[in-house]
């Protein structure tokens, strides 16, 4: 296995379908690490949440909030930040639809935030932000520092919420990154600029790195890396553009490619 860096997506791909992180990965890292290889997950969750899942592990690099935080060597390495007018804009948008069945996340730096009386999908939301808070206004906690804003839509995110915020704000990455999540984030920020930005901190050729996916969040993370492996669970076009298909993430898929790479060296 020539790889030096692994780089995984979380939801659909790493984690099992009770949203956990299966027991077997834990002496597959040590492994990795062993033969000089480093993981780094790749993911739409918030980079707090992320340390709490991999608690269990040291000296672990995240590319966290779908690209726009790369965080290495204990610190953050890089934050792509929204322009301000375009959050007001993107606010504006979603209370634009009050009977719409959705929620919004307005995503910074140093932790998510929500509208004080949106608790309806509060198990959803605090299943990917370790760090939420509810507040009274969210416009005012616009700053500098606004990575993201999340929409969890309950009808289908790619055919409802998807088409209302690409016409609202046209300086945008919006990424549909679940079934019921879309993304929008700064247009130079997406998984695969984040891979080659911890690629190049790490002095690793990009041709070194081995990524998995499974939804369109990935789309850029799957065309970037040296090698890819779709899911088999993976979106329609995910697997068209992958390298390989690698086992669905209920079959801990990611875990038996690499234990079959690391066989093959």
């Amino acid at each position: 296995m020539d790889y030096r860096l692994v780089v995984s997506d979380m939801d659909g791909t790493l984690l099992n379908n009770d949203h956990a992180i299966p027991d077997s990965f834990w002496p597959l890292l040590d492994e990795l690490h062993l033969r000089g290889i480093t993981f780094a997950p790749a993911s739409g969750r918030q980079l707090f949440t992320l340390q709490e899942q991999f608690s269990r592990a040291k000296n672990i690099s995240f590319i966290a909030e779908n690209g726009t935080v790369v965080y290495h060597q204990g610190e953050i390495i890089s934050l792509t930040a929204l322009d301000k007018e375009c959050v007001i804009k993107l606010l504006d948008t979603f209370y634009a639809y009050p009977d719409m069945e959705w929620g919004l996340i307005l995503c910074r730096a140093d932790g998510a935030y929500i509208q004080h009386n949106d608790s309806d999908f509060l198990t959803e939301y605090t299943r990917y932000y370790a760090k939420l808070t509810a507040v009274e206004d969210l416009y005012a906690m616009v700053n500098d520092e606004v990575i993201k804003i999340a929409i969890y839509s309950v009808p289908d995110a790619e055919t409802a919420a998807y088409p209302l915020f690409t016409q609202a704000a046209q300086q945008v990455n919006i990424s549909v990154s679940g079934a019921h999540w879309i993304d929008v984030m700064n247009p130079k920020a997406n998984k695969g600029i984040a891979l080659q930005q911890l690629a190049q901190a790490m002095d690793i050729p990009i041709t070194q790195t081995l990524a998995f996916g499974d939804f369109l969040n990935d789309l850029e993370l799957i065309q970037t890396a040296g090698t890819s492996y779709a899911m088999d669970n993976a979106h329609p076009h995910i697997k068209e553009i992958a390298d390989f298909i690698a086992p669905s993430n209920a079959e801990e898929g990611v875990i038996t490619t690499l234990h079959s790479l690391i066989q093959e060296k």
